[in-house]
């Protein structure tokens, strides 16, 4: 959101071509808040804004545009402008601005870019979207085992202005291989004759380029890590992850559970939605819906087969919400409970056994208080039924809330199993947790229902 006190300052300053007052305004203000404040001002205006800041500066503030208005900017401005802005944006921005940007500007755009940075550039756009390789930096801070603490603060004093984190500092051999590292504070509290080989941390946390971002995330997050270092096949050190790239990846990989666990499908990253067309919406959404549509009509046939029952006890049909609410919601806790545990990396599949114990002894629970609803339910609130004469209310009740209890300790067991299954299988245990679940928990719940009621009332 802009700040409208703040934003028609910035144009009077803007009209004046006061760049000094412009610059001290600018300085003064975080270049988070100043890329809020500019965002009410057209690409033109912001484009002469940036122009009149330092570059570093500009490029902070554009670092702090959201990627779909960066995009729309480097789109329309003149191709110089946004080839410097690109040479002193964070390593892992300018790559993910590249990679949103259509083929032919950035064909424009690149060979305008200094030659160690549009390599750079290339390389870190290579990368497929969501692993580690695309999530990393390759502004980092190194050191040579030989050297001396002395020597090293030296060359991280050079290092520094150009990298986007010195707290950690990385050691590496002849062909860059990752041994170790140090951080800051060792280097501080080390004596300045040590050699930086006698005080650097070996049991170095990595990841490799290849792998998926959400392991990479976890590890910053399990280790407190404030930069997580990526490697090769060969251990040669490629780049780094810092936290903040890392909690922006457990949000998208959130957004992403949260999407599957209501069947859409498609890429899901942030700020797509407005982006993206109604067709590419209904594309996403419409194969779970039918294929759901089609499975849903098991539970049809079910009923069907089961009509004259119904005729009979036309009070089982007032019941049958109930029994599908019941059985949906408690099959979605246990199921939300288990996605969790294994996206937390708490469970694992092998676990089974003690989950479904565990489950089990609280679907049985959740089965007692539930019947007992539902018995109280149909005695308080069934009187008006008829019912053929040899029936009483009570043998009714009786066995409306058994059916309920049995099928709450189903639907339990199954949101349980249902996730573990698709892990199991290497398959994203969000996609079957809300949509399948759902299904088959219905389908379910309607033969536990009609079987148990026919049985206790000895039809």
């Amino acid at each position: 959101m802009s700040n409208p006190i703040l934003t028609p300052e910035l144009l009077e300053l803007l009209d004046s071509g006061d760049r000094e007052n412009l610059n001290e305004v600018v300085e003064a203000v975080h270049p988070a808040e100043i890329a809020e404040f500019a965002a009410a001002l057209d690409d033109t205006d912001v484009w002469r804004l940036l122009a009149m800041l330092d570059q570093r500066r500009a490029a902070e503030i554009f670092s702090h545009f959201t990627l779909e208005r960066q995009v729309e900017l480097a789109s329309g401005a003149n191709r110089r402008a946004i080839a410097r802005m690109l040479e002193d944006l964070p390593h892992d921005d300018r790559a993910d601005l590249v990679q949103q940007l259509e083929p032919a500007v950035t064909e424009q755009i690149l060979p305008l870019v200094a030659k160690a940075e549009r390599e750079d550039i290339r390389k870190l756009a290579s990368y497929e979207e969501g692993t580690a390789g695309a999530l990393m930096s390759s502004d980092y801070a190194t050191l040579r085992p030989d050297l001396t603490v002395a020597q090293a603060l030296d060359q991280i004093r050079y290092q520094a202005p150009n990298k986007e984190t010195i707290y950690y500092v990385y050691v590496v051999d002849d062909v860059h291989r990752l041994i170790g590292f140090v951080s800051l504070k060792d280097l501080i509290l080390g004596k300045p004759a040590e050699l930086v080989r006698d005080i650097m941390h070996e049991d170095v946390i990595s990841i490799e380029v290849n792998a998926d971002q959400e392991p990479a995330a976890h590890l910053i997050e399990k280790y407190d890590l404030l930069a997580l270092p990526v490697v090769n096949g060969d251990r040669k050190l490629v780049g780094i992850i810092t936290h903040d790239d890392a909690l922006d990846a457990i949000r998208q990989e959130q957004q992403e559970d949260v999407e599957k666990l209501m069947a859409i499908g498609g890429r899901h990253a942030a700020g797509e939605y407005l982006r993206a067309p109604a067709w590419t919406h209904f594309r996403n959404r419409v194969g779970w819906v039918v294929i759901l549509a089609i499975l849903g009509l098991v539970s049809g046939f079910i009923v069907q087969s089961f009509e004259d029952l119904l005729m009979q006890f036309a009070i089982l049909a007032a019941f049958m919400p109930m029994l599908a609410d019941t059985g949906g919601n408690t099959g979605s806790q246990s199921a939300t409970l288990v996605v969790r545990g294994l996206a937390m990396r708490e469970l694992q599949p092998r676990d089974v056994v003690r989950i479904l114990s565990k489950e089990l002894f609280v679907s049985v629970m959740l089965g007692v208080v539930l019947a007992t609803v539902a018995f109280g339910r149909v005695v308080l609130m069934g009187g008006g039924a008829t019912l053929p004469e040899e029936f009483t209310l009570v043998r009714i009740a009786t066995a409306i809330s058994i059916a309920l209890g049995l099928q709450v300790v189903s639907a339990t067991l199954i949101g349980a199993l249902l996730p573990l299954g698709a892990a199991k299988m290497k398959w994203d245990p969000a996609v079957v947790a809300s949509p399948a679940l759902t299904t088959v928990v219905d389908i379910t719940g309607l033969l536990i229902y009609f079987f148990t009621v026919k049985t206790l009332l000895g039809l």
